[in-house]
């Protein structure tokens, strides 16, 4: 079945979602994306490995880029699609083709827009961030991505999320000494040097500042624990992973030396980070985008690709359908209500002058 933007949004994301585009398998769904926006005069439309961009060009004073991920994680049993109640169920439908069905429908509506646009639909969100086609075009065409604000569509139940949470992990190894558990005194456990740092862990309480007028929540938790040779052996090593998600007021060094102040008897091993993102509604397109959707704006709890935009010096928030507690679960659903509050949203922002 091809994509008809101009039709019902309902068929429209069953549609999307039924195209099965589990990471590195998103050609099929990007091909037809294409082609439902190619033959609209007001769009210039731009293919990029499995990225496609579609952009005006009508010489407004402002730029948005309004983005969403065309992939999902791996199918578990849920396609194709179901429809119950006013729910479509289905991988994907949440995370997030409900926002890509919404900015297909309004990419090609919006002829006339107070602002330039730049819809994006990219690949390989879903998988390690070196992977993601925005690190490649924000490498080899950071053009495409420039603009004075961004909209990720990311699931916020239709509510306005600024910024993101930034992430690190890192791994405490503890030495210890192997010997026979029948003579443990002849070793050292290992695991049992993790409990102070897992005491750390458990009192630790998380702070929740409130960066820009958003309140944030931080965590710091362990999320695995490794070690052991034997069921008769003393362990000579452990590990302990750890993650912690921290408001976007810390850089990535900050929450770094942070993690370090806490734990400063010990070796931290920094495998993985990515800064956060501020909220970003301190620009005129982000109040008239906030007045036009209504309610009151909360913080992203996670990290989302607004960080990409924010890194550019693009602030950006996330505004999409569907539940994000949901994303992943193996009933994911989108609420068929929540894809018209978000198409009915942006058409009413698009209507405001600049």
């Amino acid at each position: 079945m091809s994509l008809d933007p101009h039709g019902d949004l309902v068929v429209l994301l069953r549609a999307l979602v039924d195209v099965e585009s589990v990471s590195g398998n998103e050609t099929a769904l990007a091909d037809q994306v294409e082609s439902a926006l190619q033959g609209h005069e007001h769009l210039e439309v731009l293919r990029d490995g499995d990225t496609v961009i579609a952009r005006t060009h009508l010489g407004r004073p402002e730029r948005v880029v309004i983005a969403g991920h065309l992939d999902t994680v791996p199918v578990a049993g849920n396609l194709p699609t179901s429809l119950a109640g006013d729910r479509v169920y289905g991988r994907g439908t949440c995370d997030m083709k409900g926002g890509v069905a919404v900015m297909l429908a309004v990419a090609v509506a919006a002829t006339t827009p107070p602002r330039d646009l730049t819809w994006i639909f990219y690949d390989h969100e879903e998988v390690e961030a070196s992977a993601n086609s925005l690190t490649r075009i924000a490498s080899e065409r950071p053009d495409l991505l420039v603009g004075d604000f961004a909209v990720l569509m990311e699931p916020t139940s239709a509510k306005v999320e600024g910024g993101c949470q930034g992430t690190l992990r890192f791994t405490v190894t503890t030495k210890g000494k192997a010997a026979h558990s029948a003579r443990a005194w002849m070793g050292h456990n290992a695991i049992h040097d993790l409990a102070e740092v897992l005491a750390v862990l458990r009192d630790h309480e998380p702070e929740q500042p409130v960066v820009d007028g958003l309140r944030y929540h931080e965590g710091l938790n362990a999320v695995a624990v490794t070690g052991g040779i034997a069921g008769n052996v003393i362990p000579d090593t452990a590990t302990v992973s750890v993650n912690y998600r921290f408001a976007p007021h810390r850089s990535l060094a900050d929450a770094e030396h942070y993690c370090r102040s806490l734990l400063p008897d010990h070796d931290l091993t920094f495998t993985d980070g990515a800064a956060g993102a501020r909220p970003g509604l301190d620009v005129p397109a982000a109040a008239t985008f906030v007045d036009a959707v209504g309610g009151e704006p909360s913080a992203k709890f996670g990290w989302t690709d607004v960080a990409r935009f924010s890194a550019l010096g693009v602030p950006a928030v996330n505004f999409g359908p569907g539940d994000p507690s949901k994303a992943h679960a193996d009933d994911e659903f989108c609420p068929i209500d929540e894809l018209y509050t978000c198409r009915d949203a942006l058409l009413r922002w698009l209507d405001r002058p600049a």
